[in-house]
């Protein structure tokens, strides 16, 4: 399947953000709905994505591959949007007190950046998602790295 320049550039898009979700895909691609993602996947990239055990999207290996994705080296390097790449440094290591959504707004905050609550908590979903945040249930859900920084490499998406 020959892909067009647009569909190869969404395609490293997912790779880069998978596990993902229509709705990340619909602000990047600046699409109208989740339907239309659906739909772009579908007829662009049918073989190249699939959805997990919990509906999100992911790339499959012969799409990492396409889009240069692998690493011979086998460090894990995370592609993330900045208010992602902003919250992976401020948030608890591994070892921490795990946060609260409003926690980490706070240290956003401190840190110089001045984000909605909603997009902290949307960040740090999608950080679980990928499995470099974990989710702790205390009297409210709270956040931490979920393996240490030295063990990935962050890399902001534009």
């Amino acid at each position: 399947m020959t892909l067009s320049e647009e569909a190869r550039e969404r395609l490293a898009e997912v790779v880069a953000l998978q596990p993902t979700k229509n709705a990340e895909l619909q602000d990047r691609w600046d699409l109208e709905s989740g339907s239309e993602v659906h739909q772009y996947l579908e007829s662009e990239l049918k073989e190249y994505y699939y959805r997990d055990e919990n509906s999100l999207i992911c790339a499959t290996e012969d799409a990492a591959a396409l889009v240069g994705a692998d690493d011979p080296e086998g460090e894990r390097i995370l592609r993330v949007p900045p208010l992602q790449a902003a919250v992976i440094d401020v948030l608890a290591g591994p070892e921490d007190r795990s946060q609260s959504v409003v926690s980490v707004l706070h240290d956003l905050r401190d840190a110089g950046h001045d984000p909605e609550v909603d997009d902290v908590r949307s960040a740090l979903r999608s950080l679980s998602d990928k499995g470099i945040a974990e989710r702790i249930q205390r009297t409210v859900p709270t956040f931490r790295l979920a393996m240490a920084r030295e063990e990935f490499t962050v890399e902001e998406l534009d």
